[in-house]
């Protein structure tokens, strides 16, 4: 895969019913903070929380699909309302086709931002792919698009925008955040 000449992306991007991403490395910076009870916390970006709200006002719907569960994850995804939360995926490609069935939908019509070798499955799939800054060179090497964000830091926010505006659908987004004087 290569990038998209700007016509077909915005075009892809005007299907686009869903935006589904990978969490380790991708919502989170991929670390894992343990205690002696093992993994307990993990760090989310709020701009990202920003993202899935804004993605959901312009009409996508939104999820995780994570090879990893973490009461964290769940807890995050309830918080933001998330549209679906699919955490311990032993075999992604299974759980997207389980997704495709359960949903309706087509794979041109979802969006995925993954990072690492297990998100490969699912990005050549998918009608448009994007990678964090800072994911593996297998992954770059097949998305439409390498956000400049690293993982944890903003990426699914920027991968929101990228879609956004390629749907025409950016300022309308920001609009309920701007100030009008009287």
């Amino acid at each position: 895969m290569a990038q998209l000449e700007e016509r077909e992306f915005a075009r892809r991007a005007v299907e686009l019913e869903w935006l589904l991403t990978d969490v380790d490395g991708v919502l989170t910076d991929g670390g894992l903070y343990y205690d002696r009870r093992g993994p307990q916390l993990l760090r989310f970006g709020v701009k990202d929380g920003l993202g899935f709200k804004l993605a959901q006002r312009a009409g996508l719907r939104v999820g995780v699909l994570s090879g990893r569960s973490s009461g964290a994850l769940e807890r995050r995804a309830a918080e933001l309302g998330l549209d679906l939360c699919i955490a311990g995926a032993v075999d992604k490609g299974k759980e997207f086709d389980d997704f495709l069935e359960r949903h309706q939908t087509e794979q041109g019509r979802v969006a995925f931002v993954g990072d690492d070798l297990p998100d490969l499955v699912l990005l050549g799939r998918c009608g448009l792919a994007f990678a964090p800054a800072d994911a593996v060179a297998e992954v770059r090497a097949v998305v439409h698009r390498v956000l400049a964000a690293p993982g944890g830091h903003g990426a699914l926010r920027e991968a929101v925008e990228i879609i956004l505006r390629a749907r025409g659908a950016w300022q309308q987004s920001f609009a309920p955040f701007t100030f009008d004087e009287p």
